[in-house]
């Protein structure tokens, strides 16, 4: 019996092949960074190369099999997963003829011509979608319309990167929900296509593929997909979903008002919901889970991961030289001194990403203020802990602001990706919060869950919610401290104030935004 399940992640930076066990163990995993290059004619553009990355798709898949000495045929099932935004578009034929990644952001004069047809366009779409023109495809498609009208006149079909493999698999294009949802094309409650929304945006409204939900098996690997990778054409292929949704089904996050925090490049809040409704203010982000029947409340926090890599990498050489010395991480060590700190960095605050406000999502200049010229108070390891908290903070603000279209505030968290392994950061997370931050044992949250919804398809598992319940594993609970908290309380509220004041200034154009969506 086939005793094998395999996760494709095509992620932002990297695709990786990721092989599991039934009981949710990794055996083998193969990963090859990729790019996503601007074409210099577009400012702002970000193009995806479904050539080359196919290429290193097929090495991946080659290379797992291979190290892990597995039979393909062993193979039950295989399921992919992506980073969301990224659309794929086809001609007729199914034949690749453009294509963009997640945070493409050629599209401002488009967004502008939206804007301009009516003041509240995009509060109509957002009501039905859960979206804003700020990530979804609408502009997009629109800009291909425009700038590349012999494209969009070949255009028959769109589908996003987790879909664009699993057509690469099996010869069939088709659609789920959970990453589907985040073109702006799709109606949350009916979980599928509006064509409506597309003929308002006055773009095509007949190129969207079939839509079935995570979980639902596609097709069969193909002749020539074995041919090309090794696989069996024995394994089904299954339908997969959003990295975001997938990771939750990895930590066990499949429940109604369960959430969880995931902390990479991105810090993403997601918490479940089993009733459709959206914000009248169109701040928070609203997705369909790749679970059926749960929804997602989603807030974004720009660049906690990528702010505390520039600072590691702009201030931390000594920490680079030890950490490749001794073999340990450079952020063990930085972690070592920003424990000495003392809660609230000595009053020291930073601004990166704001609190979500998806319907005019902006960011002031990133800052570090009210510190004194104390050596001792404030060396590189306060500003290092002031980054830890400032993440939290956002994270909190987020939470809040889920909480005023919920009415609910979760009791607990579930933390996982990049951001988890610091144990400082974790306590951090639970003295903002003031409540339990739980840290699941498996470190590829997002490809376990592809790897759930394979063996759900395959029929290994009857059920997603209780084989993720099942599945994940907490390795470790942080509870808040309560003088910490107290002391983040006071904080959090100056931080607001003070974000204000900085964001003011980006918009007076004193100082640069680090992040405005397009036509704003």
């Amino acid at each position: 019996m086939a005793s094998y399940l395999m996760a494709l992640d095509a992620g932002t930076g990297s695709v990786r092949a990721v092989l599991f066990d039934t009981a949710g163990n990794q055996i083998g995993v193969s990963q090859h960074e990729w790019e996503h290059l601007e074409d210099p004619r577009y400012p702002g553009s970000m193009d995806f190369d479904w050539n080359n990355n196919w290429a290193l798709t097929v090495q991946c898949i080659k290379n797992v099999i291979r190290d892990t000495h597995i039979s393909p045929s062993d193979i039950a099932a295989i399921s992919t997963t992506c980073m969301r935004e990224g659309i794929v578009l086809y001609d007729s034929g199914f034949r690749e003829i453009w294509a963009c990644a997640n945070v493409d952001a050629r599209s401002n004069d488009e967004v502008s011509e939206l804007l301009s047809q009516s003041d509240t366009l995009e509060k109509e779409i957002y009501s039905v979608s859960g979206q804003t023109f700020a990530l979804d495809a609408v502009p997009r498609i629109l800009w291909v319309k425009n700038k590349m009208p012999e494209l969009y006149e070949k255009t028959a079909y769109v589908s996003m990167f987790n879909d664009w493999l699993i057509y690469k698999l099996t010869g069939i294009l088709a659609c789920e929900p959970s990453n589907g949802c985040t073109t702006g094309i799709f109606n949350l409650a009916t979980r599928t296509w509006d064509t409506d929304i597309a003929r308002k945006c006055r773009i095509r409204d007949d190129i969207y593929p079939p839509v079935q939900e995570s979980g639902t098996v596609v097709g069969h690997v193909s002749p020539g997909a074995a041919s090309q990778t090794g696989l069996s054409e024995c394994s089904v292929v299954v339908a997969g979903g959003g990295d975001a949704q997938l990771g939750c089904i990895g930590v066990g996050v499949v429940a109604p008002k369960q959430a969880a925090v995931f902390g990479g490049s991105f810090w993403q809040f997601e918490y479940n919901t089993d009733t459709v409704k959206t914000d009248p203010d169109c701040r928070v982000r609203v997705n369909c889970h790749a679970v059926p029947g749960i929804w997602q409340y989603e807030a974004l926090a720009f660049y906690p991961g990528l702010v505390m890599r520039w600072y590691r990498d702009a201030f931390c050489q000594l920490e680079k030289q030890k950490a490749e010395e001794t073999g340990k991480d450079p952020y063990y060590y930085m972690n070592i001194e920003a424990e000495k700190v003392p809660a609230g960095s000595n009053g020291m605050l930073c601004a990166f990403s704001d609190i979500m406000n998806y319907i005019n999502w902006k960011h002031a200049a990133p800052t570090f203020t009210n510190f004194a010229l104390d050596a001792e108070k404030f060396n590189r390891y306060t500003f290092y802990r002031a980054i830890m908290e400032n993440s939290a903070m956002v994270t909190r603000g987020n939470m809040e602001l889920v909480a005023s279209v919920t009415g609910e505030l979760p009791e607990e968290i579930i933390f996982a990706s990049g951001a988890s392994k610091s144990p400082l950061w974790c306590q951090i997370l639970s003295d903002v919060l003031g409540i339990p931050v739980h840290v699941p044992k498996v470190r590829e949250a997002t490809a376990l869950g592809a790897a759930i919804l394979a063996g759900t398809g395959a029929g290994i598992y009857k059920d997603i919610r209780r084989t993720a319940e099942e599945l994940c594993h907490i390795e470790s609970t942080y509870y808040p401290d309560n003088s910490n908290h107290d002391t983040y309380d006071k904080l959090y509220k100056t931080w607001k104030e003070v974000y204000r004041a900085q964001l003011e200034l980006a918009d007076r154009k004193l100082t640069k935004n680090m992040w405005i969506a397009p036509g704003l």
